[in-house]
């Protein structure tokens, strides 16, 4: 596939949605405009809970192309909930390319959109889903004895003795200054299986969203096919830059792989070269296995307002929640989740929908020649 340098119209911002009604509403307007090429569409709802306009909350499948294809990209939006957003986006405004004919499927690759993989959290704002799971840290083995974090330990009563913001950066600093800024971001978010109530929070059970890409994986035979998988985050990095981190183990055929269809661009936290740092449970790590011998997974993260106010909005909203349940969809701290994973500014949009028209024309093009 030629390169062809991104252009972007004023109008094409609109693909931002500012609800997940709205966005599930706009998402299905681009399944119906491309029908034809739409050969699977799946819903998976999520029982027992509604939306903040008690709208029904569920992930939709769609399958894109040749239902034969053996070679497959998968687009993941939501995955941290509120971080839908600009995933929708980048969802919606795919669905637009396609159907002015300016993103082609060669014949043997096929698109496998979910969206969102995280209802929950994207329709009240926040991260977690509605058991205060965070499904990034969810993909552990349940059946062995739950991973033991000791930064987390160490934090875990500072968390709770601060009581002002205030308070809690100054904890922070000192926690940083005597172990390290990485190893104070490791422990606080690097996923941590003791404290329900908490940020990062694995989860003592396969999750809801964990149930639905299993389902996935074997309805579709994802094994069976060469796969480029792109979660779309939001939040951590530079503000607007759109890191593609790669947490395949260095020297794997998986980290091999995004480097040879996306470049030098692709960063690594096992390397240290990427703003995010190593991890417990990641969605990743269910793809892993599909990929031994090729394909693989990488997250296009799109930097905001910086770490410290990412760990700071966030905790502020589990305050929040932990204290006024779903009312808390009322109090700044859930405006500011939305501003922070998602920023109104123009400019940082319009940075999302260029890198992510990159990163989806790379992964296309590497299907498409292998």
């Amino acid at each position: 596939m030629p390169f062809s340098p991104v252009v972007l119209n004023k109008s094409d911002l609109a693909c931002f949605p500012g609800t997940y009604a709205l966005a599930q509403s706009r998402w299905l307007e681009g399944l119906a405009a491309n029908i034809e090429l739409v050969k699977q569409h799946l819903k998976f709802p999520v029982r027992g809970v509604q939306g903040p306009q008690f709208e029904a909350l569920m992930t939709r499948v769609a399958w894109l192309g040749n239902e034969d294809a053996g070679k497959v990209m998968v687009l993941i939006a939501g995955t941290h909930g509120v971080e839908g957003h600009a995933g929708s986006a980048v969802q919606i405004d795919l669905w637009g390319l396609i159907e002015q004919h300016k993103v082609n499927l060669p014949e043997d690759v096929a698109i496998l959109m979910i969206h969102p993989l995280n209802p929950f959290g994207y329709a009240w704002s926040r991260r977690c889903d509605e058991q205060g799971i965070d499904l990034n840290r969810n993909f552990i083995d349940f059946s062995q004895p739950l991973p033991h974090s000791d930064g987390y330990s160490l934090l875990q009563p500072l968390l709770k003795r601060a009581q002002t913001t205030a308070q809690r950066q100054k904890l922070f600093q000192q926690f940083a200054h005597d172990h390290g800024q990485r190893a104070f971001e490791r422990a606080l978010s690097g996923g941590q299986y003791v404290d329900p109530q908490g940020p990062f929070y694995g989860g003592a059970e396969p999750a809801h969203g964990r149930q639905v890409i299993a389902n996935i994986i074997e309805r579709f035979q994802l094994d069976q096919r060469l796969l480029a998988v792109v979660d779309v985050h939001t939040g951590l990095g530079p503000y607007g830059h759109g890191e593609l981190i790669c947490d395949h183990p260095l020297n794997s055929r998986g980290s091999g792989q995004a480097q040879a269809w996306y470049g030098a661009s692709v960063t690594m936290p096992a390397r240290g070269d990427s703003s995010s740092v190593p991890k417990l449970g990641l969605l990743d790590y269910a793809w892993h296995a599909l990929m031994e011998q090729r394909g693989c997974f990488v997250t296009l993260e799109f930097g905001s307002y910086g770490t410290d106010s990412l760990f700071d909005v966030l905790l502020q909203e589990h305050h929040d929640w932990s204290s006024a349940g779903p009312l808390a969809i009322d109090h700044p701290a859930s405006a500011a989740m939305r501003e922070h994973f998602c920023p109104g500014d123009a400019y940082w949009r319009e940075l999302v929908l260029v890198k992510a028209r990159q990163v989806i024309h790379q992964a296309l093009a590497g299907l498409a020649a292998n």
